[in-house]
Order: structure tokens, then sequence, then C-alpha cells
């Protein structure tokens, strides 16, 4: 009888363990179709991150608890997520499913957070803190050297974006350099390609003397064409409700044109990816201009008519349709706008 009892006790217990390593499998790492972030800071008891796609725009927000967050969604695809902290500095996270991500750092020193748990972020990790050494101008070469040393990876990527198109001044030339090397490396990435050809455009664009002729709908419905921008001066801006930059710009915009109402014609052009996302911000800060916004982001049809690619950006014009100036900080724009209006 002891015998048949070991026999028939034993194949439970084998089952019953084995259940229990599947739970445990399971319960390390993320499942497929999820993304994790963890992280964790010191000299930080509570607070929100914001957290956005650069891809589609959509955005959530992060809660700090004990200096600790857990940030975990469902992903399908692999993209860019940026971190914006309270002091409005960004982080980049390489996201993919089934990836699970850690990052540590000190909010009295957030340039130097480390971001480790997949190859990618990792090398973002090396390139940024090697980069907190060097001047700007030094900066922009680092980039240029690291997109030649690792063409196919999509830390390059985001490094031409970064320092060639999506800046303040940007080099399309070079971009353009870079992206066809990084086609040789990846000749069936999509996104390369669909680049290469808005790179034509935007360097079209940015040699444009005058205002091109255009014609959109605003976020009203009322259509709007460069004919309603002839006024002594004129301003086209880009903004979204993601980059607080931007939306200084237009609350700085917002005090000229009170100044100036009969002189100033203003318009914009939002990034988000839905009107109703970036409304709330045109309610605070009372802005009643003509707003584009078709959902289509980066693809709007009129940044790329109009040659931008950065954020934010602007145009100004004079009332025949001139361009005066582009993609001005915003310092130089209010000095700008106040020699012209003086």
């Amino acid at each position: 009888m002891g015998t048949v009892f070991k026999n028939k006790r034993q194949p439970a217990f084998f089952y019953l363990f084995t259940f229990f390593v599947f739970q445990l499998l399971l319960s390390c790492g993320s499942p497929s179709d999820r993304f994790r972030l963890e992280g964790k800071f010191k000299n930080l008891n509570q607070g929100d991150f914001y957290i956005y796609s650069l891809e589609d725009g959509s955005k959530d927000t992060i809660h700090v608890q004990d200096g600790r967050f857990v940030y975990d969604i469902a992903m399908h695809d692999t993209t860019t997520l940026m971190l914006l902290f309270p002091n409005y500095s960004e982080l980049p996270i390489f996201a993919r499913p089934g990836a699970e991500v850690e990052m540590k750092g000190d909010a009295s020193h957030l340039k130097e957070t480390e971001v480790k748990g997949t190859e990618e972020n990792e090398e973002m990790t090396g390139f940024r803190l090697r980069a907190n050494q060097l001047m700007p101008p030094e900066v922009v070469k680092a980039a240029e050297e690291h997109i030649k040393e690792e063409p196919a990876s999509p830390v390059s990527f985001y490094l031409m974006q970064r320092y060639f198109i999506l800046n303040q001044q940007p080099d399309y030339a070079k971009a353009d350099e870079l992206c066809k090397l990084m086609l040789e490396a990846t000749p069936n990435d999509i996104r390369l390609k669909r680049l290469q050809a808005e790179l034509q455009q935007l360097k079209a664009g940015t040699n444009m003397k005058r205002v091109p002729s255009f014609s959109a709908k605003d976020t009203k419905g009322n259509n709007i064409t460069n004919s309603d921008l002839q006024k002594e001066v004129n301003v086209i801006y880009v903004w979204a409700s993601w980059n607080y930059d931007s939306q200084n710009t237009g609350r700085q915009l917002r005090r000229k044109q009170k100044e100036n109402p009969s002189r100033l014609a203003i318009m914009s052009i939002c990034l988000d990816p839905s009107p109703k996302q970036g409304q709330p911000t045109l309610d605070r800060d009372s802005i009643t201009w003509s707003n584009v916004c078709d959902g289509q982001m980066w693809n709007t049809p009129l940044l790329k008519k109009l040659g931008i690619a950065t954020l934010p950006a602007n145009i100004i014009s004079d009332k025949s349709g001139k361009v005066l100036a582009r993609n001005l900080s915003g310092v130089e724009l209010s000095k700008k706008l106040d020699e012209l209006l003086k």
C-alpha cells in the first residue's frame, strides 16, 4: 500500500510544481503585447511626469510616489516615447512590445538619468552621458558621427531628426545626406523612405521668399488662406499641447496681438492628433485666431508646403507675403516683432 500511495502522489506533485514554475515565468517579463517602464529617482518624493509618442502624439501622465513609478501599457509596434520632466527637459525612451525598461536617476541631476533594459535605450544613454560633457556644436558633430557608425540603429534615426531636422536651425541638406546613408543600411525602412521624400520639400521650403498660396480648414470649420495674412506683420506658428515651448510662443504672440490688434495677424498650426486635444490650451490662453489641426500631425500637408519640420516653428511675413524671418527662438521672435511694430 505504501508503494502504491507514493506512486499515485508523485504525478500530482509534479503537476503542481510545473504549475508554479509556469506562473513564475509568467510573472517575470512583460507579455508580448505590453511595454513596461519602471523608474527610481532620488530626491523626489512625489510628482508627475508627462510622456508622449513621437509617432502619433498620444500622451499620458506618470505619477511618481516615493521616488518610484511603473508605467505599463499595451503596445503592438515599436515607437519612440518622450518623457517630459517637470523642468521641461525631455528624455527619449525606445519602446517595443514585450520589453521592460528601467530608469534610475537623481531629481537634482536629471541629465544623468540612466535608461537600461534594451540595447537601444542603453545606446542612447551612452550618447546622452557623453553629450553632457560637450558644447552644443560638438553635440551635433557627435550625433553625426554616431549615425555614421550605427546607421541601422533606431537611436540614429532619432538623433538625425533631433539634431538635423527638428532643430531651431535645421540642416536639411545634412539630414538628406545622413538619410541616404541610413537607407543603404536599412533599404526597406519605410520611415526613412518617407522622410527622404519629405526632405526634398523641406529644403525647397527653406529657400522660399514668399508665403505660398494655401487653403485649409481651421478647427472652427472656417476656410483660411494666405490672403487672410495681409496685415502689416503676419505670423504663422506651429505648436502642440505636448510641447511647452510652443505654448509659450502662443501666449507671447497673444500679448503682442492685444497690443497691436490692427497691425498683427496670426494663425497657428497644431500638431495634436485631434483638434479636441489642443482646445483646452486655446481656451486657457484666450486664443481666438484661426488654428489648423487636421490630426495628421507631421504629415499635415500645409506643413510641407510651408517647409516646416520643427517644433516650435514660425514664419513672419509682411502684408505682401514676403518672408521676413523663420524659426526664431522665443526671445528672437519678441525682439523681431517689436522691431517691426515699433
